[in-house]
C-alpha cells in the first residue's frame, strides 16, 4: 500500500497572527448589489465608468466606500489640529526651570553655614532672572548651584534640548537617549559625522553601496525602518525632516526665538546644532519635492514636544496623501494607488481591509465580463450585465404582482403548455403528464366488484390512464412604445421606463422565448432600439410626442407575425404633439393638431384591425391626458391603467401576461392566472 505523504508541520512551520494580507478564506466579491446600482445610474443618464465609481465612493449595505474612509481621514486630521499646540517643550523646559530655581531657593534658605553676602547675591541673581525661558537658561549657565537637585534639574534641560532637536530628525531619540552617558552621545556625534559624510558624497555622485552598506553595519540600530539603499534612507529622513520644518513654520515668531536661543545650551555642545545644519541642508538639496514650506494652525490644550510634534505633522502629511488618493480625481488615479499600509497605521486595520476590499471589487467588475470598453474607449455594461440587472428588476417586478394578487409559486409541467387543472382520458400521441390520482382511483373503481384476490395489487391497464389538460401556448409578438418626450424626463419618469422595459425584456427572453419583443422609443420621431440602446439613452430634452411615427413601426412589427397574438403596449404622459409626413419629415405642434390626432387614431386602429390586444400606461394627472386615452382606448377595445413610477413595471409585465392570457387586464386575470405567474417568475423569486 502506497505510503501516505508526511502532512505533519514542518520546524519552520508556525501559525500567527493575520498579517493583512488577503484573506484565503474570503468569500469571493459580491457583485450583484454593484451591478444593480451601477444599472441604476446607467439608467438615470450616468456613464458605466462614472455609475462603479460612484458605487465605489458610497459603498454597499455592509460595505464601506471611499468617502467613508475619506470621512474617517478628515475626522483624524481635525483632531489633531484641534487637540495639539506646538508649545509642548517650551513648558517642559518652563517647568524643570522653575523647578530648579525653587529647590535652589529652599537649600540657600536652609545652608545656615552660607555666608550671609554669598546668599543674598545668589537671591539677587534668582529674582533678576529673565522671564523668557531661554534667556534664563542662559543667564544660569555659569551659576554655582547649591542645590544638587537643583544642578540635575538644569542639566535636564540641556539633555532634554538635545533629545528632543535629536527625536526631530530620527524618530525614537528621545527616549533612546534617555539617562544617555557620555559615550551615548559621542555614538550619536559620530554618526551624524558619518551621516553627513554620506550625504555629501551623495550630493557628489561618489557614493556607493558599499559606503551605504558600512554605515548601516555601523549606525542600523539607529534606523528601525532599515533602509535598504541610499534612496530609502534620504526618503525617511527628508519626510521627517520637512515635517520638523512645517512644525517650525507654524509656531510664532517668539516660539521660534525662545527655541532657537534654547537650542545652543542643547547637550551642552554648540557642535550639535552645527551637525544637524548640515544634515538639514543635505536633505533640502537632495529632496527638493518634499514640503519645506507649509504649516498648521495648532491651537488645542495638549503640547507636543518636539518630537512628537514633528510625528504629529509627519501623520498629517501622511493624512492629507490618503485624502488625495481617496479622492481618486487626479490623472491615472486608481485604487489600486491606495498606500494600505498608511491606511492602516492611520484609521486601523479595519479600513485597510475595508479599501482592499473595493479594490477586489473594482477588478472583479472589470473582469467580470459585466463591463467592457467599447471602439471609442468608453466603458459600457455588456449584455451579461443587462442580463443581471433584469433579473433584479423582474424579481422586484415578481415581488410586487405575488403580494397584490396572491400569486403562487407553481412549476410548469408538460411539453404542451400550462396546466388548466382538468383532465381526459390519454389517447396515442399525447405527451402530457399522468394524473396518477386519477388513473389509479379509475383502476380501483373497475376492480372493485373484483373481491379480494392474494397477492394482487392495483392493475391498470390503459383505459385507467387519465393525463392532465394543458392549454396550448400561444406566440405572442409585442410591441412596447415607451414614451422619450421631453416631460418624461422632467417628471422623473425616465429611470421606471427603462426599469420597465429591461424587466420586460428579460422576462419574455428568458420565460417566453417564442415570443418576440420589440422596444419602440418615440419623442419627437420613433425609432426601434435594442434594450442595451434604450437602457444607455440620455435624458431626451426635444419637445414631442410622436405616437403616430411609433404606432407604424408597431405595426410593421405585427404585420411580420402573422400567426401570433399582437400585444401593444403604450407608454405615455402626453397627448401626441407631432406625426410623420408622407415626405418623412416631423410636423409638431403644441396644442396638438387635429391631424396629428386623426393620424395617430388611424395607425391605432391598424393595430386593432391586426388583433392587437391594446393597453394604455397613463403616467400623470392631466385631465386632457386622461380624456384622450381613454377615448383611444375605447375605439380599440383596450383597457387603460394609471400607475405610479413604481408600479410601471408590475403594470407592464401584468398586462403583457394578461394579454397572453387573453384577459387583457393590466394585471393579468385574476386568480385564474396564478399559474402563469407562477411559472413565470419561479426562476426569479
Amino acid at each position: 500500500m502506497a505510503s501516505r505523504p508526511n502532512r505533519r508541520l514542518s520546524r519552520d512551520s508556525r501559525y500567527g497572527k493575520y498579517d493583512g494580507g488577503p484573506d484565503p478564506l474570503a468569500p469571493p466579491a459580491d457583485l450583484s448589489e454593484a451591478l444593480d446600482a451601477i444599472g441604476q445610474d446607467v439608467m438615470a443618464g450616468t456613464s458605466p465608468e462614472r455609475a462603479m465609481r460612484e458605487f465605489l465612493r458610497r459603498g454597499g449595505r455592509s460595505q464601506r466606500g471611499l468617502d467613508d474612509l475619506a470621512r474617517l481621514v478628515a475626522e483624524k486630521r481635525r483632531e489633531l489640529t484641534s487637540k495639539n499646540n506646538l508649545d509642548g517643550t517650551l513648558q517642559e523646559i518652563k517647568q524643570l526651570l522653575d523647578e530648579a530655581v525653587l529647590a535652589e531657593r529652599g537649600q540657600l534658605a536652609r545652608d545656615t553655614a552660607m555666608d550671609d553676602g554669598d546668599r543674598a547675591l545668589a537671591e539677587l541673581q534668582l529674582d533678576s532672572l529673565p522671564a523668557s525661558p531661554a534667556a534664563a537658561v542662559s543667564e544660569l549657565n555659569g551659576y554655582d548651584w547649591k542645590s544638587p537637585t537643583a544642578r540635575q534639574k538644569y542639566e535636564q534641560i540641556k539633555d532634554l534640548l538635545g533629545r528632543e532637536m535629536l527625536d526631530q530628525r530620527f524618530a525614537g531619540m528621545k527616549q533612546a537617549l534617555e539617562n544617555a552617558s557620555d559615550d551615548d552621545r559621542a555614538a550619536v556625534a559620530q554618526m551624524m559625522q558619518d551621516l553627513n559624510e554620506l550625504l555629501d558624497a551623495h550630493r557628489r555622485g561618489e557614493d556607493s553601496q558599499e559606503q551605504f552598506d558600512e554605515f548601516m553595519a555601523k549606525h542600523g540600530d539607529q534606523f528601525p525602518s532599515n533602509p535598504q539603499n541610499i534612496d530609502e534612507l534620504l526618503d525617511d529622513l527628508a519626510s521627517r525632516a520637512a515635517a520638523a520644518q512645517r512644525m517650525r513654520n507654524s509656531m510664532t515668531q517668539e516660539q521660534r526665538d525662545e527655541l532657537d536661543a534654547l537650542a545652543e545650551q542643547a547637550f551642552g555642545s554648540p557642535a550639535l546644532m552645527g551637525a544637524l545644519s548640515q544634515l538639514d541642508e543635505n536633505l533640502r538639496a537632495l529632496r527638493p519635492g518634499e514640503d519645506w514650506g507649509g504649516s498648521e494652525g495648532m491651537d488645542g490644550e495638549q503640547g507636543l514636544g518636539l518630537g512628537d510634534g514633528t510625528g504629529v505633522f509627519q501623520d498629517i502629511a501622511d493624512l492629507d496623501a490618503l485624502a488625495d488618493q481617496l479622492a481618486q480625481v487626479g490623472p491615472g488615479s486608481e485604487l489600486d494607488d491606495l498606500d494600505l499600509d498608511a491606511l492602516a497605521q492611520q484609521l486601523g486595520d479595519q479600513a485597510a481591509v475595508d479599501a482592499r476590499t473595493l479594490q477586489q471589487l473594482e477588478k472583479a467588475l472589470r473582469n467580470s465580463g459585466a463591463m467592457q470598453r467599447g471602439t471609442d474607449g468608453q466603458l459600457r455594461l455588456t449584455p451579461k450585465a443587462m442580463r443581471q440587472l433584469g433579473k433584479s428588476l423582474l424579481k422586484d417586478v415578481a415581488e410586487r404582482m405575488s403580494g397584490r394578487q396572491g400569486a403562487r409559486d407553481l412549476r410548469r409541467a408538460g411539453a404542451a403548455g400550462d396546466r388548466s387543472g382538468s383532465t381526459r382520458p390519454w389517447e396515442f400521441g399525447d405527451t402530457e403528464p399522468w394524473d396518477v390520482t386519477r388513473s389509479i382511483t379509475n383502476a380501483l373503481t373497475r376492480t372493485a366488484g373484483d373481491g379480494p384476490r392474494t397477492g394482487a395489487g392495483v392493475r391498470l391497464q390503459i383505459e385507467d390512464v387519465e393525463v392532465q389538460e394543458t392549454e396550448a401556448r400561444t406566440q405572442a409578438v409585442v410591441a412596447l412604445l415607451v414614451d422619450t418626450s421631453f416631460s418624461m424626463a422632467m417628471e422623473d419618469r425616465w429611470v421606471p421606463m427603462k426599469r420597465t422595459a429591461l424587466a420586460l425584456h428579460t422576462l419574455i427572453s428568458t420565460r417566453f422565448r417564442g415570443d418576440d419583443l420589440q422596444l419602440i422609443a418615440f419623442g419627437r420621431e420613433a425609432e426601434v432600439m435594442d434594450v442595451e440602446q434604450l437602457v444607455g439613452l440620455d435624458a431626451m430634452w426635444d419637445k414631442g410626442t410622436n405616437l403616430h411615427h411609433a404606432l407604424l413601426l408597431a405595426n410593421r412589427h405585427f404585420r411580420k407575425h402573422p400567426n401570433a397574438q399582437p400585444v401593444l403596449l403604450i407608454v405615455t404622459d402626453g397627448e401626441p404633439t407631432s406625426h410623420l409626413e408622407p415626405n418623412g419629415q416631423v410636423y409638431f405642434s403644441y396644442p396638438p393638431d387635429p391631424v396629428t390626432i386623426a393620424l395617430s387614431v388611424r395607425e391605432l386602429e391598424n393595430a386593432h384591425r391586426l388583433g392587437a390586444k391594446t393597453t394604455f400606461f397613463r403616467l400623470g394627472d392631466d385631465p386632457g391626458l386622461a380624456r384622450f386615452v381613454d377615448g383611444m382606448a375605447r375605439r380599440v377595445e383596450g383597457t387603460v391603467t394609471a400607475p405610479e413610477n413604481d408600479d410601471l413595471g408590475v403594470a407592464v409585465v401584468g398586462s403583457y401576461l394578461g394579454a397572453r392570457r387573453g384577459s387583457g387586464s393590466a394585471f393579468g386575470g385574476g386568480p385564474g392566472d396564478d399559474g402563469l405567474w407562477g411559472s413565470a417568475f419561479t426562476r426569479f423569486r
